[in-house]
């Protein structure tokens, strides 16, 4: 594991490469991992391989502040913290590694990270792939938010999640609270969704607890790019764990297809003023 200083905070990451080498500089496209608000780099597991494996393309995987063996959470999160990671830290994360050429691959929170980022224009993207992404606040995902509260208080589940992270109570709490304070219910961000004008995939399992087919249709609708679907039966919150050979399969093809286009013009730049 390495370790890179972006957004003020130390962040843990590891680079992967179908060779097995440690270079980071690379022809082709290079993935990039954007993780969940209770994930890490630990906590894909072996998705990243396989995904590198089924695309013959070299991955970048990091955990944010607060997550991992990353800098640990210090002060409650904001409304904007998922802006400010797709604004500022993601951007110098990618300048660090000289990483021109992304396909973000972003779960949940990394999903709403990879749409801010490339909806705004900061930098051009290449591709998303968007897993059980959020554009808007659902009451099921409050309801399934509130529960994992409960949980937290009286099931093991913060011994399970000291398996990944440093400080668990802290990383709980930095994402638990701000979803259920009462601002973040207004928190929305489809007005990034026209600057996207790179390719996009969607997954989504039809038995999300924490987000519903209307965010999928919602991207459709309103994306600037061209966009597709892999909608699965069953598989919850995490297809890349609960249905990863479906999940790694639907990617590679993803890639397969958008490696032979050209780059979009202006590909994750926004028309708007």
């Amino acid at each position: 594991m390495d370790f890179l200083q972006a957004g003020g905070h130390r962040l843990e990451y590891k680079f992967l490469r179908p060779d097995g080498s440690s270079a980071t500089n690379a022809a082709g496209p290079t993935l990039v991992f954007l993780h969940e608000g209770l994930g890490c780099t630990a906590r894909w597991k072996s998705f990243p391989d396989m995904v590198v494996k089924a695309t013959g393309c070299p991955a970048l995987v990091y955990s944010r502040v607060g997550y991992g063996k990353s800098d640990r959470l210090t002060e409650p999160r904001e409304v904007d913290y998922l802006h400010r990671e797709a604004l500022t830290t993601l951007p110098e994360v990618l300048d660090q590694l000289d990483i021109r050429n992304s396909v973000l691959i972003g779960h949940s929170d990394g999903a709403s990270i990879a749409t801010i980022h490339a909806g705004s224009g900061v930098q051009p993207v290449r591709a998303l792939v968007l897993i059980a992404p959020h554009v808007f606040v659902e009451e099921l995902a409050v309801t399934s938010i509130r529960e994992a509260r409960n949980a937290f208080a009286s099931t093991d589940l913060q011994t399970r999640l000291a398996r990944y992270h440093d400080d668990p109570v802290s990383t709980f709490r930095g994402w638990n609270d701000i979803w259920l304070h009462p601002d973040f219910l207004r928190w929305n961000i489809e007005e990034y969704l026209p600057g996207i004008h790179c390719p996009v995939l969607l997954i989504q399992c039809e038995d999300d607890p924490y987000g519903t087919l209307s965010q999928i249709d919602t991207i459709v609708r309103q994306a600037g790019g061209s966009v597709e679907s892999c909608i699965l039966s069953e598989g919850a919150h995490s297809p890349h764990l609960s249905q990863k050979d479906k999940t790694a399969s639907a990617i590679g093809r993803f890639i397969e297809r958008i490696r032979g286009l050209p780059p979009t013009p202006g590909a994750g730049r926004s028309d708007r003023a």
